[in-house]
């Protein structure tokens, strides 16, 4: 079992159905009332990438993908066009768009995050797989310079394979790191089996293709 460090095909992707899914106990009483209970503390998403095939090389393409991850065996890539930034789908990134942590003058390594605010309620989500190239970090809402991982060249690297942000002198006491990014979500396909129906006035069509986000 292996990660690639791949993504799925932008093209189809852009079609795909899903989000996230949460788990949750619901019992219902005698009384008529009930209770809730949280099963899974963070969501997973899941989506199904049939609804992006639209020709038949589409079809191939996923096709090839699938054989080269061989089948739920290896994960991959998938941009989620719905949430795939650390801010509004129609904004760009900013050094400043989510905190990802204050400075102690001794912690030089930060995880990306994000937040989904609604009221008072905020749930944290870790983010695994930044876009290499997007990444901006600020320090007290200072854009700081940095280089990649495997390429230093500034202050900072971040490793696109764990979205780990490593300083090279940790900032100062109360400091707030921020940061902003583009982001792919670590998925698997959910099937071991491709179900094709072949049509020669369709050029083919596949009926479901699910993935399911891996929690990494």
């Amino acid at each position: 079992m292996a990660f690639h460090e791949v993504r799925f095909p932008d093209t189809i992707s852009r079609g795909a159905r899903g989000g996230p899914e949460r788990r949750t106990q619901v019992v219902e009483l005698a009384s008529g009332d009930e209770e809730r209970n949280a099963s899974w503390a963070n969501s997973r998403r899941r989506y199904d990438v049939a609804y992006g095939i639209r020709r038949a090389d589409d079809l191939a393409t996923v096709v090839a993908f699938f054989e080269a991850r061989n089948g739920r065996l290896h994960g991959f890539r998938f941009k989620d066009w719905a949430d795939h930034k650390s801010c509004q789908p129609s904004a760009t990134p900013s050094p400043t768009d989510q905190a990802i942590g204050t400075g102690d003058g001794s912690t030089n390594a930060f995880q990306l995050v994000k937040h989904y605010v609604s009221g008072e309620q905020t749930w944290v989500r870790r983010i695994t797989r930044p876009v290499a190239g997007t990444v901006r970090i600020a320090v007290d809402g200072v854009e700081q310079s940095g280089g990649w991982s495997g390429g230093w060249s500034g202050g900072w690297s971040v490793d696109t394979a764990t979205g780990i942000v490593t300083f090279n002198s940790a900032p100062a006491g109360g400091a707030a790191v921020t940061a902003g990014f583009a982001f792919d979500v670590p998925v698997r396909f959910d099937t071991d089996v491709l179900d094709v129906t072949l049509d020669l006035e369709r050029l083919g069509s596949i009926t479901s293709i699910p993935l399911l986000e891996i929690r990494r």
